[in-house]
């Protein structure tokens, strides 16, 4: 049998703000807000969808991790903190460079060009 990834989630206190953040930086588009308990974020056909599911406060556990390849990662970075991400550090090692960021609940991500 042949298992697609559909979602990654993220819980949030605040969910649909932090789905129409989502969107928002990744050209995507909310398919369904269910009153703001867990909103589905489709970022294309044939692709993974985000989804963000609304807790009472978000545990110190650990916390999700997502890499996105870009075309052009200065460009990327300058929209994604533009439109409210922080970044936290600008890391390398033979072969590849990568910047880590955050979206505005402190939910870290990589940004990398492709190739």
């Amino acid at each position: 049998m042949k298992k697609s990834l559909l979602n990654v989630t993220v819980n949030s206190p605040d969910a649909l703000r932090l789905a129409r953040w989502w969107a928002d930086a990744l050209d995507g588009e909310i398919l369904a807000e269910n009153e703001g308990w867990f909103v589905i974020v489709s970022l294309g056909e044939g692709r993974p969808g985000l989804a963000f599911q609304k807790v009472e406060s978000v545990s110190s556990g650990s916390r999700l991790h997502l890499d996105f390849g870009v075309d052009d990662m200065n460009a990327a970075v300058e929209g994604l903190v533009a439109a409210g991400a922080t970044l936290i550090a600008e890391r390398s090692m033979p072969g590849v460079t990568w910047t880590t960021l955050a979206d505005p609940d402190g939910n870290e991500f990589c940004v990398a060009e492709h190739g």
